[in-house]
């Protein structure tokens, strides 16, 4: 065994409060009334937003005594009525570092305030192997008596029990990792050899600052931040809107294509620098980030680096020995994101520029096939007339007769076999036949033309 991973509940395996779902599974159990308690919604919504906070645990303590007559069977019947809805409610990110974590050798435990009958069916139905969660003491077996059997487990009580689970489990806490979005779980995270910060709240995103932690957003990959909730690329993508664009003209169709679709690798053939931002920006219209696969020199470099993962840039080691330099798009995908990956993997040159039948490479077929997730097709054109590939900035002051290109989506499509090379030349054949007439003839480029695709 190589360690365990503990994963708080609230704002961390899920993005707000199990409250809502559970105290409507305890209404359709007859536990509660009918109509929600005066002030509950306003609770819920101020929790999701900050996080815990000394008086709502204050109540939730005292709240312990209004359990007193409670039937245990009918709070166990609420655990197995809302674990399906709290399964549903997992962040996409957090179910793929649970996997990472199993992969690894690792025991993933649950270990939250909420009460032990209402989640433990939740983690048997998600495959945790553990769950640390708040008792209450049954008079006979057949109803609560309004008190709490063992620790209340938050704060100094969670990171108790936490310790003790170590020790029952022969688990040396050094090789721990710890998961929680609230400074009152301080004690917790400090007890483990790797804790991190998710969806912090603000006291723990200030300490995460101190004490050099990671911090997550299970909403987004790895890198990206969401200090207020909103990713960076989403402001980036107010900023780009085409009346902020007036040097170029955007048109976008097919683009229902990604209504219906969870994860999906569209696929653009490459004609200039400008691709990723025109690409980018006809996704944002569905209000969806797109994850950019991105070559390692350029998310290693010192500053352009940070600003690349910001904006949810995938890496990509082609030189790595060992693992799959694919591993995190794959992870992206089934997390339910768009990913971009240009299938020609560079701009063509000279007179390839020009040729009607597209080469691509092996990358993006093997992806799909890999991530179960569907490829769409997509035809750029006329992105090299606002930036050619030899000059060094776009035309941007080309105000008066911007040029107009072309994004046309086409239908999402699983590949048929494994055979990566028949399914490569399909899909290029699929870009094609999105791209205008013109790019299907054959064109003897003036020299003009020829300098032009070449770098500056």
């Amino acid at each position: 065994m190589t360690g365990a991973a503990f994963f708080d509940l609230d704002r961390t395996l899920l993005q707000g409060a199990s409250g809502p779902l559970i105290s409507g599974a305890m209404r359709a159990e007859g536990i509660l009334p009918d109509k929600p308690i005066r002030g509950e919604n306003l609770l819920f919504g101020i929790f999701n937003v900050i996080g815990e906070t000394l008086p709502s645990m204050a109540l939730t303590r005292v709240g312990v005594r209004a359990t007193k007559g409670w039937s245990v069977e009918k709070v166990k019947a609420t655990g197995q009525r809302v674990a399906p809805a709290l399964a549903e409610a997992v962040e996409p990110f957090a179910r793929e570092l649970i996997r990472d974590h199993k992969e690894a050798g690792r025991k993933v435990v649950l270990a939250t305030t909420t009460p032990y009958e209402l989640v433990k069916p939740f983690a048997d139905l998600m495959g945790l192997d553990g769950v640390l969660a708040t008792k209450y003491r049954s008079v006979d077996g057949e109803t609560y008596n309004g008190t709490v059997d063992g620790e209340f487990v938050w704060n100094r009580g969670k990171a108790r029990c936490v310790k003790a689970w170590a020790k029952a489990n022969v688990i040396d806490l050094a090789d721990c990792y710890a998961y929680s979005d609230s400074i009152f779980d301080l004690p917790m995270l400090r007890s483990v050899g790797f804790p991190t910060a998710v969806n912090p709240d603000p006291r723990l995103w200030a300490l995460t600052l101190v004490n050099g932690w990671p911090v997550l957003y299970f909403t987004a990959p790895p890198g990206v931040p969401k200090p207020l909730g909103v990713e960076p690329q989403r402001v980036v993508a107010e900023l780009v809107r085409p009346e902020m664009l007036p040097w170029i003209k955007i048109n976008v169709e097919g683009l229902d294509q990604l209504e219906d679709v969870a994860g999906a690798l569209i696929t653009p053939n490459h004609r200039s620098y400008i691709d990723p931002l025109v690409v980018g920006q006809a996704v944002s219209r569905v209000n969806r980030p797109v994850r950019f696969l991105a070559k390692k020199e350029v998310t290693d470099a010192p500053v352009a680096g940070p600003i690349a993962q910001a904006m949810g840039a995938i890496r990509v080691d082609r030189q790595e020995k060992t693992g799959d330099p694919m591993k995190e798009a794959a992870r992206a995908l089934r997390a339910g994101e768009i990913v971009a990956l240009f299938p020609q993997g560079t701009i063509p040159r000279g007179r390839e520029f020009f040729d009607p039948n597209l080469k691509g490479r092996y990358g993006a077929v093997r992806l799909a096939i890999d991530s179960g997730a569907p490829i769409v097709p997509v035809g750029l054109w006329a992105t090299e007339k606002a930036w050619p590939r030899n000059r060094k900035l776009p035309y941007m002051l080309n105000l008066t007769d911007p040029p107009q290109v072309t994004v046309r989506f086409g239908t999402p499509y699983h590949p048929a076999t494994n055979d990566a090379d028949a399914e490569t030349k399909l899909l290029m054949k699929k870009i094609v036949d999105l791209l205008p007439p013109e790019a299907k003839q054959a064109h003897e480029p003036t020299e003009a033309e020829l300098a032009r695709t070449l770098p500056g």
